[in-house]
């Protein structure tokens, strides 16, 4: 095929996991308080009725208290159990499109790390754990100041979510 190019970038992953107090269950309810459901119906129709990106700007500020929205929960433990397994896992994307917006300006395969991957889990007689990659590093991947200066951002939004939540904040999302 003519013109056809590829490209490979590898680059250094942090996955953080951070150890929570209480049971798994309250981890969980205490996260999802903090991080409300992407509001879909909502959004949609203000861009259907065209009422412009300040009003899904006002719309999202007042919804994502912390600067986050879930867009997806699985359960993963669930399913997993049919196999005879007994960990406990809620995966989640976490995000928000008015941030991701200033990255997919400048290149649209930053949705690739947009929205952020967290996980919630707990093995058999162990603590529960909240995990996610660090967000500087996936999208300083990009090679783009623009797009770096945003996952910086959202590695200080993270830890300001974390503190929300009381769990222990790695100092790498504050450096």
């Amino acid at each position: 095929m003519a013109g056809s190019h590829t490209v490979a970038v590898d680059w250094a992953a942090r996955r953080l996991a951070v150890e929570a107090e209480g049971s798994f269950d309250d981890t969980v309810a205490r996260y999802e308080a903090a991080v409300p459901v992407y509001p879909a119906a909502h959004i949609e129709q203000l861009v259907a009725g065209d009422a412009g990106w300040q009003a899904v700007l006002d719309l999202t500020d007042d919804v994502a208290r912390h600067g986050f929205l879930i867009y997806w929960r699985i359960a993963a433990d669930a399913i997993m159990r049919a196999a005879g397994d007994t960990s406990r896992c809620v995966a989640y994307l976490m995000g928000n499109h008015t941030i991701a917006e200033r990255m997919f300006r400048h290149d649209p395969v930053a949705m690739l790390y947009a929205p952020l991957r967290t996980v919630i889990s707990q093995v058999p007689g162990g603590p529960v754990v909240f995990s996610a990659e660090q967000p500087s590093l996936q999208f300083a991947s990009f090679g783009r100041p623009d797009i770096a200066a945003v996952g910086i951002e959202l590695d200080h939004k993270l830890a300001a979510l974390l503190e929300a939540l009381d769990l222990p904040v790695p100092p790498s999302l504050t450096a």
